[in-house]
């Protein structure tokens, strides 16, 4: 098994995390609900396994991007790879679907841009604490 830092994935973890909650939150919550088709005072599940949910997800996902990164990696080069990840790999591939699905440019925007700064935001905590 790899060796990675279980504190700064979950740091990482915990910071995407919050970063989501300003993102669709104030910043973006209104317009993303718009175009998602989403009732932003609707119930859309339990909270806590919403919450939950996405908060292992996350969790997931910085463990994977710490092995990926490696034992000790640079600050340049975890930031980079963060950035190059979120926009290259997740919204370049939730654009592939959001075109087939029609949804519109405003939508895979503020999706895409919250993935990229999420693996931003990965890359710096990991490139960091090493």
């Amino acid at each position: 098994m790899p060796v990675v830092n279980v504190w700064a994935v979950l740091l990482a973890a915990v910071s995407a995390f919050m970063l989501g909650g300003i993102w669709y939150g104030p910043l973006f919550k209104n317009a993303w609900c718009r175009e998602a088709g989403v009732d932003p005072n609707g119930s859309h599940g339990h909270p806590a396994k919403i919450f939950g949910g996405a908060f292992v997800l996350s969790l997931i996902a910085a463990y994977v991007f710490a092995v990926f990164l490696g034992p000790a990696p640079g600050l340049h080069f975890a930031v980079g790879a963060g950035f190059s990840a979120g926009l290259c790999w997740v919204a370049a591939s939730f654009g592939i679907n959001y075109l087939f699905a029609g949804r519109s440019l405003k939508l895979f925007l503020i999706d895409g841009g919250y993935h990229t700064l999420q693996f931003t935001l990965y890359g710096l905590v990991l490139g960091l604490w090493h």
